[in-house]
């Protein structure tokens, strides 16, 4: 199997998990006399399983991305941090930028003037708003980059066995 494949089914088996949680729940408590929906003993054991099949295929996606290596040196394990990085990084820079440029979360149109009426105060922007949306558009290409990547090597990579 494929690395790519095991991700698929690795996702597969965590969206299974949330409806199995939720059909339990509703199977837990009944009301004397009455049936319920259906057996929660069932779906507590078929949600181990589930579970059970996820820490292997997790186990082996570790194992696989621990070894496997890009074309530049790096291991799969390494890109994927700096990937969970750029991504936070340019989620800081944008936000920091939205709010030095006065786009404060709805509360105002996008480019709005802070300053309504003469008796508020008057704000001063901090930060050079271009110079950072610049910089989170860079941070933004390289993990584009980065992604394409890891998701080409994914493809080509055999799962390692347990």
């Amino acid at each position: 199997m494929r690395l790519a494949e095991a991700l698929l089914l690795r996702a597969d088996r965590m969206r299974t998990l949330e409806p199995l949680r939720s059909r339990a729940q509703a199977s837990a408590r009944y009301q004397e006399g009455e049936d319920p929906p259906e057996d929660a003993n069932e779906l507590l054991a078929r949600a181990g399983q589930v579970l059970d099949e996820l820490e292997r295929l997790i186990r082996q996606i570790n194992a696989t991305n621990a070894v496997s290596v890009l074309p530049d040196g790096r291991t799969v394990t390494a890109a994927l941090a700096e990937r969970d990085v750029l991504r936070s990084r340019h989620a800081f820079l944008t936000s920091v930028a939205d709010a030095a440029s006065g786009q404060d979360g709805g509360r105002g149109r996008v480019g709005a003037p802070v300053r309504q009426m003469r008796s508020e105060l008057k704000y001063i922007t901090a930060v050079d708003v271009r110079g950072l949306r610049d910089e989170a558009n860079d941070v933004a290409r390289r993990h584009r980059e980065l992604d394409a990547q890891i998701q080409q090597l994914n493809w080509t990579v055999d799962l390692v066995e347990d």
